[in-house]
């Protein structure tokens, strides 16, 4: 039995937001995020993008007393050994700019050839019921490509820029916003929850 008509989203990213937003409209249910009820950003302390998409979730859960939705994202590189993972947000320092964190992560990769560039978009998001909810739903996506050797594109964020989507011929950036969430990590994932949570609800 699904248990509330509304769910909050453990972001203050209203680009995220809206994104969530119009995927769980089926649901007939109120989406809200968490800076309606003045949360502040909790310190991901996990080792592990689930570990961190929990705290977030949980940490919601227990502010509003409703049901949360909360993701954790970065982008893996094979020849940097999965790094930056889970740290991509704070690559280049707590508060770093894309700009910086892209910086530093090309420059990281300064000589790595093209065929050795390999790098994927991670996304883990968790549903929990309430705060001490033992059975969360956690759905993961991943999304394929490699890192190019220089920025290119004005939408998406983050690494987006320098995300090389190989079926596209282009970034990440370049992309429209349509093509784009049928692609990403985090539009898989989402379509994954919708899935779960519909058939929690008729269950």
């Amino acid at each position: 039995m699904f248990p509330s008509s509304e769910l909050v989203v453990a972001t203050g990213n209203k680009g995220k937001l809206n994104e969530i937003s119009q995927l769980l409209a089926p649901l007939n249910i109120t989406v809200r995020g968490q800076q309606d009820f003045a949360i502040a950003e909790i310190e991901e302390t996990g080792l592990t993008f689930v570990e961190n998409a929990i705290l977030k979730a949980r940490n919601t859960c227990a502010h509003t007393g409703k049901p949360a939705l909360a993701d954790d994202s970065g982008i893996e590189v094979d020849a940097l050994d999965g790094v930056p993972g889970i740290y991509s947000a704070r690559y280049a320092g707590v508060g770093a700019s894309d700009a910086a964190n892209v910086d530093k992560l090309l420059k990281a990769l300064h000589g790595v050839p093209e065929q050795e560039r390999a790098a994927r978009f991670q996304c883990v998001m968790v549903y929990l019921r309430h705060a001490n909810d033992p059975t969360p739903i956690i759905c993961q996506g991943t999304w394929e490509g490699r890192i190019a050797f220089e920025p290119a594109g004005a939408n998406g964020f983050g690494y987006d820029p320098v995300f090389w989507v190989p079926q596209h011929q282009c970034t990440a950036a370049q992309l429209s916003p349509a093509v784009k969430n049928s692609l990403s990590h985090r539009g898989q994932a989402l379509q994954k929850m919708l899935a779960a949570l519909q058939q929690t609800r008729h269950g």
